[in-house]
């Protein structure tokens, strides 16, 4: 089996961007010990905990693994942008959530390439839930560069996309015209400068100042000092990725599931009159349960304040 095999595969099975690279520890891995050490995680457990030294080497997730096969699947869609919408009454809801939750999808279409590489061999699929680098793994199977924003970017599509990877006891040729794509963030700086909590740096993201972090990963109170910035945020946001020059012709996705399910900016006092039971009706099977209600209803509540 050759990369160039596996990408056509793949491509059946619906990944708009496909890559493999050997399976070997990471060189990233040092520099994700020191971003930890330093407290840029926050509270996000599950990146600092007994997980973070498997995320030295995939043969840690699958001691057979030989090839690390990543995928890129777009989910970017027609719709404005959320920030587009200027009424002081309306929410702001990440890109990514207004869909089906993009975990099922990739594991979905990963287990069709898994099945397509035939049988024989043991593989282990992920998609950002297990303890990979998948940034870094992206970007050594020649998908594109880290940005500024910390975000996979793909010089012909954007940064708009999930990843997932499948480890397999494959050992799989590489693609001659295969290589790592060269940093073309250049001197740009729109993506720190347009941050409203300059939770960046060039090339490195303070999890504890971002937005996203603040309105999806945080338990508790989020502090005072950063409520005014987060606007009319009530789950993530895309702000970096919205002003980054290589998203403006982006393409956009023909995977139903990534469509919006409701309005991408929906009323703020709709959202504030949602129950307990009315949250979980309306967002089930999409990435805005990871909030959960009181989550959900202490960002909302920010949002309001801030209008």
């Amino acid at each position: 089996m050759t990369a160039l095999g596996v990408r056509n595969l793949a491509r059946s099975c619906g990944f708009d961007l496909t890559g493999v690279a050997p399976a070997a520890p990471s060189l990233d891995f040092d520099y994700y010990q020191s971003w930890i050490a330093r407290g840029l995680a926050g509270e996000m457990r599950y990146l600092t905990d007994h997980r973070a030294t498997a995320r030295g080497d995939p043969r840690n997730i699958l001691p057979s693994a030989r090839s690390v096969i990543v995928v890129g699947k777009l989910y970017n869609t027609p719709h404005p942008h959320s920030s587009a919408f200027t009424e002081e009454e309306r929410a702001w809801i990440s890109r990514y959530a207004w869909g089906d939750d993009y975990h099922e999808i990739l594991r979905r279409d990963l287990n069709r390439l898994a099945a397509a590489l035939g049988p024989g061999h043991e593989h282990r699929i992920c998609v950002d839930t297990a303890p990979l680098l998948e940034r870094s793994w992206a970007r050594a199977a020649g998908l594109g560069w880290i940005g500024k924003n910390t975000c996979l970017i793909n010089q012909q599509i954007g940064s708009w996309l999930f990843l997932g990877e499948l480890l397999s006891s494959l050992k799989i040729a590489p693609d001659p015209a295969a290589q790592t794509a060269p940093d073309r963030c250049g001197t740009c700086r729109r993506c720190i400068d347009a941050c409203p909590t300059q939770a960046l740096t060039p090339y490195e993201l303070d999890a504890t100042r971002c937005i996203s972090y603040h309105t999806i990963e945080l338990r508790g109170p989020v502090p005072a000092n950063f409520h005014a910035a987060i606007s009319h945020h009530i789950f993530g946001c895309d702000i970096c990725q919205e002003v980054c020059p290589w998203n403006r012709r982006a393409p956009v996705t023909v995977e139903p599931a990534f469509q919006p399910r409701h309005e991408v900016a929906p009323p703020l006092e709709r959202m504030a009159a949602l129950t307990e039971q009315e949250f979980r009706e309306m967002f089930r099977g999409t990435p805005v349960t990871r909030a959960r209600y009181a989550g959900f209803q202490r960002n909302v509540a920010i949002a309001m304040a801030n209008r």
